[in-house]
């Protein structure tokens, strides 16, 4: 603490600037190394300023106080000085801390995504960063902020929502929270708006498709054999989901032939779309080994019980999906196979699906 006098001063609870979390400190320990008169106890903030009042030339210092919250947070604190005049007209000297900005790097469209692994772990640290560099930010005339908080920092979310952050997205492990600085309607991207899932027909040389009866339904599909279905993971490929999901579900291995057809729907789930892509597959083996957790029963049935099954012949879109399946078995319809391009835009192998016939009027994906 850096003092301009240390003849007769004394502070009181009423001579302590207040920000931050109220602690009740001791200060018997700094009486005795630097000879100033305190009060036995001081209610003091967190992170924020001492002023100190000394009797000898009516003059108050303040200095910083409490700001081993920044140091374990790896937040740098600066000192500036400036001058204050004292009560007799004499000249004392300010200190004042200055927090760093949040870690954080611009993204290409004008705005600032926070590193979520370099987050103060103190909340009140937090909010006090997080204030200051709002406030940098909008100067510098950013535009849209990412606030990326882990789960185990739950506790920040209220403190970036109480500074006017709003909900995302959120995953397993994290919530995602944004700020939009200039006036007028967001610009950023919403979160997805869409599921994805995936459908496999599956049928072999003996005219059977690999069917099952799903063991958690709805009262409508009781009792229902259906193809193998299910959702797509995290940056997977429509085509290996599709061979995925009937490997688990049905413990057949299977090859990709062609997405022969594909449901866009609404408000499914959340007020989320919905895509769901029906794929013909070929089977590699025949061993049928049923997943207990999701699947009561599976089996290979004969392609014509299949479709006369009331619940296909009643419901008009399975009835569709199984005309344009028996089409495409015989070459009276082509699906979409799959090819690897490269896009000049961002330089990644992408999956594009489309319809292509050899000179023999075969689909190229059979």
């Amino acid at each position: 603490m850096e003092l301009k006098s240390f003849s007769s001063c004394s502070a009181s609870t009423s001579e302590v600037v207040h920000v931050g979390r109220s602690y009740s400190t001791l200060f018997s320990s700094f009486r005795h190394k630097v000879g100033v008169r305190f009060s036995t106890h001081f209610k003091c903030r967190r992170g924020l300023f001492l002023r100190t009042y000394c009797a000898s030339d009516n003059t108050y210092l303040t200095d910083k106080a409490f700001i081993s919250s920044v140091g374990q947070d790896n937040f740098a604190a600066e000192t500036s000085s400036h001058r204050i005049n004292g009560t007799n007209g004499s000249i004392s000297r300010f200190y004042s801390t200055n927090l760093k900005l949040l870690d954080a790097f611009d993204d290409e469209y004008g705005g600032v995504v926070v590193h979520p692994d370099r987050l103060p772990s103190n909340p009140y640290t937090f909010a006090s960063v997080l204030r200051l560099s709002l406030s940098q930010w909008k100067k510098m005339g950013k535009k849209g902020i990412w606030l990326k908080l882990p789960l185990e920092q739950s506790d920040l979310v209220p403190i970036a929502v109480k500074e006017g952050f709003q909900y995302h997205h959120a995953e397993p492990g994290y919530v995602m929270l944004t700020y939009w600085i200039p006036a007028g309607p967001s610009m950023l991207p919403a979160n997805a708006s869409h599921q994805v899932g995936v459908g496999g027909f599956v049928i072999n040389d003996n005219n059977e498709v690999l069917v099952v009866q799903e063991r958690h339904c709805s009262p409508a599909t009781l009792g229902l054999w259906k193809i193998p279905t299910g959702f797509i993971l995290e940056a997977e490929e429509i085509y290996t989901g599709a061979v995925r999901e009937v490997k688990e579900e049905t413990g057949i291995d299977t090859d990709f032939i062609e997405v022969i057809a594909f449901r866009h729907a609404h408000n499914v789930a959340f007020e989320k779309s919905d895509l769901f892509f029906i794929c013909m597959l070929r089977p590699l083996s025949s061993k049928v080994i049923v997943d207990d957790l999701e699947i009561a029963a599976a089996k290979w049935m004969p392609l014509v019980e299949f479709v006369e099954q009331p619940l296909i012949q009643e419901d008009s879109m399975f009835k569709k999906i199984v005309d344009i399946f028996i089409a495409r078995l015989g070459k009276r319809y082509c699906g979409l196979s799959t090819h690897q391009v490269v896009s000049k835009f961002d330089g990644m192998v992408s999956s594009l699906y489309y319809n292509v016939i050899d000179n023999e009027d075969n689909c190229v994906g059979k």
